[in-house]
C-alpha cells in the first residue's frame, strides 16, 4: 500500500492534493493507496507518530500553517520533526507552498518542492514530482 500524508491549513489545497493524487493513481492503475489529510504541522506530526509502525511513503506539506513555531514555518518544523523518527528515514517529502523562500527551505531540508502557483497551473508537473518521489 502507498501511504501519503498531506498537511495544509487550506481546505481548498487539501482538496487539490486529494483530487490530483486520486487521478494520478487511477492513471497509474494503482488501487492500493491511502491519502490522509491534516490541517496543521502539529496534526501532521501527531499523525506521523500514530502511523510510525507503517510509515507514510510520501509527505506533502505547506509551509505557512499555524504560527507556533516562529521563526520557522510550521511546515518546516513538521518536516524536521518527522525526519527524526527512525521509521521515516526512507520517506520522501515535497513542500508545496506559496512562500517566496520555498527553494531555500527545501534545500535546507533536503526535500523536493513545487510552488503552489506552478502546481495549480501545471498539474502535470505536480503529478510528475509525486511519481518521481514514489518511484512509480
Amino acid at each position: 500500500m502507498i501511504k501519503i500524508l498531506v498537511a495544509d491549513d487550506s481546505l481548498s489545497w487539501c482538496n487539490f492534493h486529494k483530487i490530483n493524487l486520486e487521478e494520478l493513481f487511477i492513471e497509474l492503475d494503482i488501487n492500493d493507496y491511502k491519502t490522509d489529510i491534516v490541517m496543521s504541522g502539529e496534526a501532521g506530526y501527531n499523525k506521523a507518530v500514530e502511523n510510525s509502525d507503517t510509515p507514510y511513503d510520501l509527505i506533502i506539506s505547506d509551509l505557512q500553517m499555524e504560527e507556533n513555531y516562529s521563526p520557522k514555518y510550521a511546515g518546516e518544523w513538521f518536516i524536521e520533526q518527522v525526519k527524526t523518527l527512525k521509521n521515516y528515514y526512507n520517506t520522501k517529502y515535497i513542500i508545496c507552498s506559496g512562500c517566496g523562500n520555498i527553494k531555500q527551505i527545501a534545500e535546507n531540508l533536503n526535500t523536493d518542492y513545487i510552488p503552489k502557483y506552478l502546481a495549480i497551473t501545471n498539474v502535470e508537473d505536480y503529478k510528475n514530482l509525486v511519481k518521481e518521489n514514489l518511484g512509480v
